[in-house]
């Protein structure tokens, strides 16, 4: 569900191709003024074309995971990260139970829009 509503509609590694650029996310060398140092205020950036923000970069979002591990999944990068680990398709991972510090994490609140809900 996060990689689906990342790419909205595209098959690049972020929404606007295949290559960081500069100034279209906050990570480290993503060219932003940010990079590398804190979050960004939300919104930033350009939305992709599902109108959502900051889905690259910033903070790495806390996803729910169904591997079968204890493992929870990270996605999108932070401002720490560079720009492989805050494409579409990365996948990092770390403990629930453990505390982190300084790593940029976060969520994104959502809502399930399935018609029998």
């Amino acid at each position: 569900e996060w990689e689906y509503a990342a790419r909205a509609g595209t098959t690049t590694r972020y929404p606007w191709g295949d290559n960081i650029g500069r100034g279209n996310a906050n990570c480290d060398g993503c060219g932003s003024q940010w990079d590398k140092t804190l979050t960004a205020p939300v919104g930033s950036f350009k939305a992709n074309a599902f109108g959502l923000h900051d889905m690259h970069g910033n903070v790495e979002e806390w996803c729910e995971d169904a591997d079968g591990t204890s493992l929870r999944a990270l996605r999108g990068g932070s401002f720490g990260s560079g720009p492989k680990e805050s494409t579409s398709s990365y996948r990092g991972g770390l403990w629930p139970h453990v505390r982190y510090i300084n790593l940029g994490l976060g969520l994104r609140v959502a809502r399930d829009l399935s018609p029998d809900r």
